[in-house]
């Protein structure tokens, strides 16, 4: 706990390099910042051209000499801040502090975000490792989200990563947060039988900020086939429950109240996006327009009809999204379907996809709730699968808001 706590506190105050020589640089970067980078940027290159920091021997050498290869990971992409631990590719802890701050302003405030990483990433890491039950000398490696996501919120777990990797002297890996929402269906833990997903396969990953049909032909070779062209799925989800005057988030809401609705009550537009592209800006604009003209007519609208309509405009986007997929999996010749994200927690859509079992002999893969929102242990496993595939990072790494 006392280094993670000298981590936190070295990030926020440009951690000080455990060389003699790296002290000097970060001494003579305070006194002239543009001088100090120019020098630091070599010191990493100068390192990295021996291999000190992308341990690429070592991690070859040595860890695969021990019989446990132990990742932590660190997830800081938007809201959420997460530390999990994966032990030879099952899964000892995964702890998520959530923010509740953004409620009362109806959406994510990055720079709220960014504080409130800030004050959780310490705890949520210690939690983490006591919960397995490893100490942090026995990490092998530091995973973390690098992008897509809020830049300050990234700057903080990559921050965090890249010290404590550098005080314990072991490889840090990037992880890219798309992906690991991918992959968060090889997330095993002890005594866990349930199948994975054979390759080649296809996934839809639907959450707030993305929407997206890809082509899984291995663990590291995936290809875009569909994705949207302005919101994503979860973005329309919460935005229509906003117009209902729902508290963020609202996406979960419309799932909760359209249980015992009728889905074919309200009739909404499909957009006629081209070949496997999405488009939820018209159906949004739609359903705003929508809902104005009918309270016009009738203030207590939304009151005397809410089952109606959260089943409604849930039914209509589930349907844009399974109408996509299938189109998908016709053109690629794949029976093999999953989803991620986190609207892939959404029951109708989650009934949807089952049904396909059944209608077009589909195998279907739906990973636990846990893994659908924003989750380290999808970092650590992604993590996992690149130590093993000796693909590690520097410290010369940035975070990226687009990745």
């Amino acid at each position: 706990m006392q280094l993670l706590r000298e981590v936190g506190s070295c990030f926020l105050a440009k951690i000080s390099l455990c060389s003699a020589c790296a002290e000097h640089t970060i001494a003579y970067k305070k006194q002239n910042q543009e001088a100090g980078k120019e020098i630091e940027r070599y010191f990493y290159c100068f390192f990295d051209t021996f291999g000190f920091f992308k341990f690429l021997s070592k991690a070859n050498n040595y860890y695969t000499t021990h019989s446990l290869i132990t990742i932590l990971g660190i997830e800081s992409s938007c809201d959420d801040t997460s530390a999990a631990i994966i032990q030879n590719g099952v899964l000892r802890s995964n702890i998520i502090a959530c923010q509740e701050v953004h409620k009362a302003y109806g959406g994510v405030v990055p720079e709220l975000a960014s504080r409130a990483h800030q004050q959780n990433i310490v705890p949520v890491v210690d939690r983490a490792l006591k919960t397995a039950n490893i100490n942090k000398e026995n990490l092998s490696a530091i995973a973390f989200t690098r992008g897509p996501g809020l830049i300050g919120s990234l700057l903080v777990g990559s921050s965090f990563a890249k010290g404590l990797a550098l005080g314990l002297n072991i490889p840090l890996i990037e992880v890219n947060h798309i992906q690991a929402h991918v992959l968060a269906h090889f997330i095993k833990q002890e005594g866990d039988n349930k199948p994975q997903p054979p390759f080649p396969f296809l996934c839809l990953t639907v959450s707030g900020g993305h929407t997206q049909i890809v082509r899984v032909n291995n663990y590291f070779n995936m290809e875009i086939i569909g994705k949207t062209n302005d919101d994503a799925a979860g973005e329309a989800f919460d935005k229509m429950a906003k117009t209902l005057g729902f508290p963020y988030p609202g996406g979960p809401l419309i799932d909760k109240y359209a249980f015992g609705g009728d889905p074919n009550k309200f009739k909404f537009p499909h957009p006629n996006s081209p070949e496997l592209d999405f488009s939820f800006s018209g159906l949004k604009t739609a359903f705003l327009y929508f809902i104005q003209k009918e309270l016009r007519i009738n203030n207590d609208f939304i009151i005397e009809n809410k089952p109606d309509i959260c089943a409604s405009i849930q039914a209509t986007i589930v349907n844009i999204l399974m109408s996509k997929l299938k189109k998908a999996a016709l053109k690629h010749n794949i029976k093999h379907i999953a989803i991620a994200g986190g609207v892939a927690a959404n029951s109708a859509l989650r009934k949807a996809l089952l049904r396909q079992e059944t209608e077009l002999g589909w195998q279907v893969f739906i990973p636990k709730m846990d893994y659908c929102t924003d989750n380290a242990a999808m970092i650590a496993m992604t993590g996992y699968l690149k130590f093993l595939n000796n693909d590690f990072s520097n410290q010369a790494i940035a975070p990226m808001a687009r990745y």
